[in-house]
């Protein structure tokens, strides 16, 4: 690692399939199929070892889904493309349409206008409406599908039975880094809600938001549920996480830049968290830094900062044994889901280069970003 400058995302391809094979474990066990979100994880120099054990992938618009085509399909021939989008354009559906094996509606308007163009591209293509159980028990708003509001997935009340000439499923997405007891919290809604319109239909789509891959996760009351579920209504089970499959696969690697005082010790970054961490502020949540503790739990405590003007460009507080000195390595752990999907290059800060530790032991370095990949989003 030493040869590879930072900021680099480094995936650990065993931890990778560790939790592959988790989730392989819910599939073989429950019958459900389980599709990756790339919306989540979507470091497609994996795929090869991906498509080994899930079923397909899930997109949210047209290139997400030509993604999953292009570079998860290769390497499962039978694999599934699902897209979904809140509201789909005209220049977009006809590619969508020709490219996907599942396409998901968020609105009976949305179905209306486009479902007969898609059927006449894609006469075998799967249709499915997305509906809004509304409940959740979502730990913040802003990750709340559900919400008082919400833009995502029809409501019993704008529901038109009519739709269900048309189509194969039902979808829901109601989770945020929950357990099974959340899931089960929801079905009990949706059901008592939809339960009465799965008679003719192929499957039901539970969404993602499952924290399968999280220590002390209930497995085994998840495969019982929808074990139960799929008896109950003679449907196919979907699953689609995206957190779930990159969780604890890999870390954010930085470098200290500079060490000065002004009231506390601050230690400046070559990595950002506005930038290269956007969930640690949109969550928020405080990122595990490896050896370190909170604030003055150890002798010499820090406060992380960014290498942007953002005054808000801050990891946190932290301790260490050690005083950091300007060239020492920092890493943040878990930093492979939601990180690297969602980064910017705010302020022409370089995007971190993409890292895989190989099974084998060697260490690649599949991806470095430079100042093209800036240019190249602005004119």
């Amino acid at each position: 690692m030493h040869q590879i400058k930072t900021p680099c995302y480094v995936c650990a391809e065993a931890l990778l399939e560790r939790n592959l094979k988790t989730l392989d474990y819910v599939q073989q066990q429950s019958g459900a199929k389980i599709i990756l979100a790339l919306k989540g994880f979507a470091m497609w120099s994996t795929f090869a070892l991906v498509a080994k054990y899930l079923k397909g992938c899930t997109a949210s618009g047209l290139y997400e889904a030509r993604l999953a085509r292009e570079e998860f399909c290769k390497y499962n021939k039978k694999a599934e493309v699902h897209t979904y989008s809140p509201a789909y354009k005209d220049e977009d559906i006809k590619e969508i349409a020709q490219i996907s094996d599942h396409i998901v509606f968020n609105s009976p308007n949305q179905l209306e206008k486009y479902i007969w163009k898609v059927k006449e591209i894609n006469p075998d293509i799967h249709i499915s409406l997305r509906i809004n159980p509304e409940v959740s028990s979502s730990p913040v708003d802003i990750y709340n599908p559900c919400g008082l509001y919400s833009r995502l997935g029809t409501t019993l009340s704008n529901f038109d039975e009519k739709v269900l000439e048309n189509i194969d499923g039902l979808n829901f997405h109601a989770l945020c880094e929950q357990n099974v007891d959340a899931l089960e919290e929801v079905l009990v809604a949706f059901e008592e809600k939809f339960g009465k319109y799965l008679k003719n239909l192929q499957y039901v789509d539970f969404g993602g938001g499952h924290h399968i891959t999280k220590k002390g996760y209930d497995i085994e009351k998840l495969i019982w549920l929808i074990k139960e579920f799929r008896n109950k209504y003679d449907v196919d089970v979907y699953l689609e996480p995206g957190e779930a499959v990159g969780w604890e696969t890999g870390y954010l690697q930085a470098t200290v830049l500079d060490v000065f005082e002004n009231g506390m010790n601050i230690a400046i970054l070559d990595t950002s968290a506005e930038a290269h961490m956007p969930d640690t502020l949109a969550m928020p949540y405080r990122a595990e830094v490896r050896g370190a503790g909170k604030a003055n739990e150890k002798k010499y405590t820090y406060r992380l900062g960014g290498n942007t003007c953002l005054a808000g460009d801050i990891m946190g507080d932290y301790s260490f044994d050690e005083p950091l000195h300007v060239g020492d390595t920092v890493i943040f752990e878990d930093q492979i889901h939601y990180t690297f999907v969602k980064n910017t290059t705010f302020n022409g800060v370089k995007l971190p280069s993409l890292v895989i530790k190989r099974k084998n032991g060697e260490t690649e370095l599949v991806k470095e970003f430079g100042y093209e990949d800036y240019k190249n989003r602005l004119s």
